[in-house]
């Protein structure tokens, strides 16, 4: 289990507990998220891009087939068994480790990412491993999609019910963001590039929305005990079951690029 002081109170979490349903549900980034990362210079053919906290591979898996190679570090033994498993024929290699333990010698890759998971780290231990592991002039790339609680009401509802059984959760209540945040901590080690901020209706059946939602930090990867997590499945579901088979959901895109001084 693993805790930080400025994520769900300082409560204990474990995404190795939410592996399987993280597997199934949370490669949902649009192709417009790719796109935007090759137009920026990252994942492109011959490339060597490192992926920090790869979680099960999603973005690696997503952008290896177009030509470049990845390594995918993670901190959980099973996210990274999930990835290996569904990484088969791919030019992606893994490692278990923390983010803030990356030790490869210098210029190793020509790019890097951090998707949905640079708040868990520890910055200031983290930036100097990554300027070190990139080639000169290589790209660093900070991304998250987040859901749009005010623009949708399946999210209102769905978040409701995570705080019902899980009120330390401060994973939700996203507001719509109206321009990129200013790293001003990259510097001296970075140089900070135009990025992107925009917004996308991302498609979801029934099932998989509540997949969704299982393979999130409140539920899934929370420390709730068997029953909770069940009792929270059953009001979703009852609540899922009043909607259409298929809706979109209002995400927003961040992406903040940074270029090795």
């Amino acid at each position: 289990m693993y805790r930080h002081p400025d994520i769900d109170n300082g409560c204990a979490f474990d995404w190795e507990r939410a592996s399987v349903d993280y597997a199934k549900y949370r490669d949902i980034y649009p192709a417009s998220f790719y796109e935007r990362l090759r137009e920026f210079g990252i994942g492109l053919p011959g490339q060597h891009v490192l992926d920090l906290g790869t979680g099960t591979g999603v973005l690696p898996r997503a952008m290896a087939p177009a030509g470049a190679r990845f390594t995918g570090v993670d901190i959980s033994v099973e996210q990274i068994e999930q990835a290996r498993a569904l990484s088969a024929g791919l030019p992606i290699a893994y490692l278990v480790r923390p983010a803030e333990e990356i030790d490869f010698p210098p210029g190793t890759f020509d790019a890097a990412t951090a998707c949905q998971c640079f708040p868990y780290f520890d910055r200031a231990a983290l930036l100097p491993k990554v300027h070190r592991a990139l080639k000169p002039g290589g790209r660093f790339a900070i991304l998250s999609m987040t859901w749009l609680v005010e623009e949708s009401g399946v999210v209102a509802e769905s978040e409701r019910l995570v705080l019902k059984y899980n009120p330390n959760w401060t994973g939700g209540n996203f507001p719509k963001m109206l321009s990129l945040p200013v790293p001003r901590w990259a510097a001296p080690l970075f140089e900070v590039l135009p990025g992107a901020l925009y917004c996308e209706d991302v498609p979801f059946s029934r099932a998989a929305w509540h997949g969704r939602m299982l393979a999130c930090r409140g539920i899934g990867a929370s420390n709730l005990s068997r029953e909770q997590i069940a009792a929270f499945e059953a009001g979703h579901l009852a609540y899922l079951a009043t909607l259409p088979e298929c809706f979109t959901i209002p995400h927003q895109m961040m992406m903040v690029i940074l270029k090795k001084q």
